[in-house]
Order: structure tokens, then sequence, then C-alpha cells
């Protein structure tokens, strides 16, 4: 250990190291600790420990002149070890500054990792060097933006991708080799083109804020792929970054505000799929490598009765304390860090409920709902709530305040039901199409704060839900004990791969009836990245741990006819305002005319009556939305209008002849996509029928008068 520098007071504010062109402030919050080393380390790992001695309302702050960017650090904190009262301090941990904006690399374990010693009870602290966490980096937060604008696409116009890092790039051909898998790969000319070419608007990104690989998936030769194991909420992982492969680390900052700027460029936003409701430190028994370290009893959930442990809503062994002013701020922090430093554009937030909770139920009123609600940088970027947790009543879709959209798993739900051939699906597939209006008209909501899914990252890939009813989940190696059991899919004849020409028809064809009714429903439609070149994941439904093919996309066998189909569908719901309205229907009629809004139809061509909507058997409809009625304006104030629109479903196994309706002046309907044929075209008059198939959507269009 060398001499340590002269250090000077310092400021409080802002939290983590900031350099401000001449030096770099220091400081770091807790309420418990006795006293904080400030540990700082030269390339050869040489450590040289600066007691920070000023301490502004539990924040330890010092200012020293020397430090740039680049300078790699830690922190021992002292205090008193006793587990039975909640405190962990050990000042054998170099604990990694939870607002550090850059990592020097992974975590070691071999290193050591653990506040106590490992094989026993937690009762007995660790006395020997725990330097296996990852150091924090000094950044110099320049970064030529240019010109660069924020897409800001309106929430009713949006259509979500979305994607992990890794698996979007790694087997692409035109990427790279060196830029596979990493933010730089994203920002390259052949991904974007990919992207701008779907249709997408926004890309969410699986977690990139650095994450841990839990031991148990190191030892069995895996990794925690997906990343829902945060260790730091403010430094991109350096795992995904082309520069830290290269020897700087610290470089993955840019290179992540480079991929933002190029997908702008491109039109397309960037949300994070971020994890707030806990961390990679685990329960009782797990590491030490930050919050642990600085102030247990501030930054996580404990039990009031019995602090040595800590309360678990999430699965994962902790539940962050979001009833504690400063881990609020920790949060609040990070979101803003993220919003106007990096760029992005809004969140999804993993198990969003335990963020929600006071006590123990969840509130709407909670400190993290107000404190959002009034930041007038938060509040205005894409919210989006992972509606539920593992705890009791952890389960509130359609109960997350105003200005929240929200993971609709009901819609995936009735949608797989519905196509599956389940009956007595009529009235929820009813409010599902149009945006449920019963989970979000009466809280002050908009349809678009639907998010409708069939699939996404956790779950059966679009393939994998019509080829498999069984999970196979083998490579995960837990015995068959890991993933859902209740998918609510029909592998339509057969489990898994098959030659069966006709049983892969189908398959073709189902795949299209998710696409179609997702993209040409109300709501905000997401789609799962892959779906639409037929990814499959060998029926593994739950790939969490698996970062090689069975995650990975794979462009060698893209499923080029899948690809156009979802292109057009897009395109489709992208062309025309009344696929994507801001109001939700009313059912009345339009300037006294006698057409309403919106009609739903029997296969006969008759309006649905009550009896249609409560009979088990009713499994085939028609939606007619009426051009003149969205009852809205453009960017300009004027009406909004649009085409009339006849949207058929048929999910029975029998083919029904659709008598197309007389309605708003309607004398011919131009048929815009079928699901049973990409080609198909043609026009029928009203009062005239068409065939509609087994197990299939049509689209049909009749230009406004």
């Amino acid at each position: 250990m060398t001499t340590p520098p002269i250090l000077r007071p310092g400021r409080p504010y802002p939290l983590g190291a900031t350099w401000d062109g001449k030096g770099t402030n220091f400081a770091l919050y807790s309420e418990n600790a006795t006293g904080i080393e400030l540990c700082l380390f030269d390339e050869q790992g040489v450590e040289t420990r600066v007691p920070l001695r000023e301490q502004t309302a539990f924040v330890w702050h010092g200012y020293l002149p020397s430090v740039k960017p680049g300078q790699r650090y830690g922190y021992r904190v002292h205090g008193e070890y006793a587990p039975e009262r909640g405190l962990r301090f050990n000042p054998n941990v170099v604990l990694l500054d939870p607002y550090a904006k850059a990592l020097d690399g992974t975590e070691q374990f071999d290193r050591g990792v653990f506040g106590y010693v490992p094989g026993g009870e937690d009762s007995v602290m660790q006395e020997e060097e725990q330097r296996g966490a990852p150091l924090g980096i000094v950044v110099d937060p320049r970064f030529d933006w240019g010109d660069s604008q924020k897409p800001d696409v309106p929430f009713h116009q949006s259509v979500i991708y979305e994607a992990h890092v890794k698996g979007l790039t790694m087997t692409h051909p035109d990427v790279p080799d060196e830029l596979r898998g990493t933010y730089a790969g994203i920002a390259t000319e052949p991904i974007l083109f990919y992207l701008r070419e779907l249709g997408i608007t926004s890309i969410e990104l699986m977690p990139v804020h650095q994450h841990v690989d839990d031991p148990f998936l190191l030892d069995k030769g895996l990794t925690n792929y997906w990343g829902y194991s945060t260790l730091s909420f403010f430094a991109p992982d350096v795992r995904y970054s082309a520069e830290a492969r290269k020897g700087n680390p610290a470089g993955a900052v840019d290179e992540f505000k480079q991929m933002v700027k190029a997908l702008h460029a491109s039109g397309i936003e960037v949300i994070l799929d971020v994890v707030y409701n806990h961390t990679a430190e685990g329960n009782h028994m797990g590491p030490t490598m930050s919050f642990k370290g600085i102030d247990n009893p501030t930054y996580y959930r404990l039990v009031a009765e019995d602090p040595r442990f800590y309360f678990d809503y999430t699965g994962t062994g902790n539940s962050l304390n979001v009833r504690h002013p400063q881990t609020l701020q920790l949060i609040m922090d990070s979101l803003r860090y993220w919003v106007t430093d990096m760029h992005v554009d809004g969140f999804r937030f993993d198990l969003a409920s335990t963020l929600a909770r006071g006590l123990h139920e969840v509130d709407q009123l909670s400190g993290f709902f107000t404190i959002i609600h009034q930041d007038p940088i938060i509040g205005q970027v894409k919210l989006i709530a992972e509606p539920w947790d593992v705890g009791e009543g952890g389960y509130q879709v359609g109960n997350f305040p105003v200005n929240w959209a929200e993971w609709n798993g009901i819609y995936r739900d009735d949608m797989r039901a519905f196509w599956k051939g389940d009956g007595g699906l009529a009235s929820e597939i009813g409010y599902r199409l149009t945006g449920s209006s019963d989970l979000y008209q009466n809280d002050g909501r908009k349809p678009y704060a639907s998010i409708n899914f069939v699939t996404a990252h956790d779950g059966f890939t679009l393939r994998d839900t019509v080829t498999y009813e069984q999970k196979h989940n083998d490579a995960n190696q837990e015995g068959g004990n890991d993933g859902h059991n209740h998918n609510i899919t029909w592998n339509c004849g057969a489990e898994g791969k098959t030659d069966d020409p006709a049983i892969n028809a189908l398959r073709r064809q189902q795949q299209r009836n998710f696409l179609a009714t997702l993209l040409l429903g109300q709501g905000t439609p997401m789609l799962l990245g892959g779906d639409e070149i037929g990814r499959t994941q060998g029926g593994n439904n739950n790939a969490y741990c698996q970062d090689n093919e069975i995650s990975w996309y794979d462009w060698a066998n893209l499923d080029e006819d899948l690809l156009a189909f979802t292109k057009k569908v897009i395109a489709l719901r992208k062309s025309h305002p009344a696929l994507h309205r801001r109001k939700f229907f009313s059912g009345r009629t339009i300037r006294g005319e006698d057409v309403r809004d919106i009609v739903w139809l029997r296969f006969d061509g008759e309006e649905m009556s009550d009896e249609d909507w409560n009979n088990p058997q009713t499994q085939s409809m028609g939606i007619f939305l009426d051009g003149n009625g969205l009852d809205d304006v453009d960017e300009r104030g004027e009406p909004l209008l649009d085409d009339h629109l006849l949207l058929l479903l048929n999910a029975s196994h029998v083919d029904l002849p659709f008598r197309l309706p007389d309605l708003a002046g309607c004398q011919e309907w131009d048929l815009q996509l079928d699901t049973t044929d990409d080609h198909a075209s043609g026009a029928v008059k009203a009062g005239e029928e068409t065939n509609l198939a087994a197990r299939s959507v049509k689209l049909y269009r009749c230009p406004r008068q």
C-alpha cells in the first residue's frame, strides 16, 4: 500500500465518483458505518487507501485533485459485523461503489466475495482479503452526441421488439467477428438495416446493467445469460462491450452511447429492461460485493423479527428496500442517468410489483410511484411494468397507475388459449383485441397501456409455442424442475420436429395467426426478437442460462417467408390509424349514422348477440372498424380518418363461409391479408361469402367514401 494522496473535503453530492476536469469527487452513502476507506488501484493492482473523514447526512466524501478518468477504485467499509442485527460490515472485503459508471471486469469468485467464512453459518466474519468484486472506474462523461435526436415515438404508434444484445448479433454473418455479441455489433449497418426494414419502432434490450454469473451455474458450465442478477445499476455490462474485449473496459460507456446514437439515427427508440427489485448479492448466505457490505439495512428488506434474513418477493434471495429514501434515490438517480447521460427512451421494470410494496402489500401510492410521477425527467419517458412478483398478492395486471403501461399477461394467456382451440373465450378475446378496456379504461389509461405479447424471453418462442406442449429444459441441468409447466400451447399434432407436411403447414399458419392478432389489434404490440424468423429454443421454455445456439438467433436458417409476412403485417398496422387508436372504442353511432365505430359480426354477417358472446362454442368473429369513427385528430389537429377495415378470425377446426357485411356504404371488400396464403389477394362484394379457413385470419379493406 502506497502513501495516501492529499484529500480535500469534497462534496456529498453527487454520489459516486465525479470527475470535474481537474480532479475527482468521491461520495458514498452509509448510515451505519463507523469508517470508510477509498481504495485506489494502479495498473499493477497495488492498493492505496484513503480514509474519507468528511461526513454529511450519512454521506462520506472527499476530493482528490490527482485522480483522473481511468482510475480504478473500490471501498472498504468499517463497522460492526452482527448479522443477527442486520449489520454485515467487513473491511476485509473490497466493495464496488453502487454509483460506479464503469467496471473493470466481471466478478472473480476465486479471489473472494464473502463477508463470512464460507462452508458454515454466516455468523463467523471473514478475516481474509476478499478482492473478487469488480472495481469501479472513474469515467469522463463527455460524449459527442452531435445533432442526435430521440425518435419520441408516441406509445400508440409503437411496435416494441424485445431482444438480447448478444443473441441478436452473435451469429450474424455480416457483423464483424470482433463486434458480434456487443453494443457495437447492434450499431453496425446490417443490424440497423434489418431493424428498419422490419418496421419496429423501439428495441427493448434485456438487462444491460452489469450482472453476476451465479456460481451454481458456473459449476455446470453455464452462465446467467439473461442477466437478471444485477450488481451495478449504472454500469453497462462489460460482457457486451467490444472495447472491453480490447482491454478498455471503461470504453463500454461510450460504446453503449454510440449504439443508442446509431439506433436513434435509424428512428428506433431504446428501452431498457431494468431489475431494481433485487440484486446479485442474494440472501444471508450470498456474497458481499457492494450494497450488503456498505449498508445492509438501508438497501435491503430485512425481516424485522430477525434481521439476519431477507424478505424475498422475487425468488432470488432478497428484495431492495424501496421504503428507504436513500434506496429510492439510488433507483431514481440510476434512471435519470440512463435517460440524461445515456439517452435511452424508456424502461421495462422487472417484477415491478416488488417496487410497489409498502410493508407487504402492493400499494399504488407507494413512494416509488409517487416520486416517479413527480419527476420531470423519468415521468416523460416510456414506463412499462412487469406487473407481478412471486409474493402474496403480487399479480397486479391492470392495477398500475396512470402513465404506466403493463405487460399484459392476461392477453398472452387468452390469445394462446383461443388459437389453441379452447372454447368459451369470445368475451375475453373481444376485450384483448380492443386494448383490454376491462383492465385499463376505468383508471384514466388508454389502449396503449396494454403491452400485448404472446411470447417473451421467459417461455417458449413463437415457433416453439406451436411445436411443443411440454418444456424440454434438459440443457439447464435442473432435472426438469425449472420453467413454467402451464404454457397454454398446442403442438398441432406432434411433439417437436416432424416431417408431416400437414402438421408443418398448420404450424406455419398458427404462427401467422398469432402475429396477425398481435399486430392488428389495439394496444401496444411487443414482438419477441427472432419470432419473425422462426427462432426455436428446441422446446426450452427457460433458457436463462443458455449463452449458446439455444438462445442466439440462427441467421443461417431464418424463415424468409415468415419474415416477409411479419414485415407486411407491421406495415399494415402502421399505415392504418384505426389499428392503433389512442382512445378506446365507444360502440356509439357516428354522427347520427346507423353504423357504430366498431361492430362485432358472426360468420353469417349478422351482428353478434349476447347469446353469441356467452356461447362456449363461439370460436370465430368478425370485427368491423369504421374509418370515420376514430374520434381523434392528427398532429396538425385535423380529424383523423381511415379506410373501413374488417378483421375475420376463425379459431375453430372447420372452414366457415363468412358473409361480408354491407356497412358504411361498402359494396366491395379488398383482401389485404390471409394467414393461409401469403400472396392471397382479390375482392369480395358485400353480401357474398368468403371461405374463412379453419384456424386462420383475414383482413379486408374498403376505401372510405
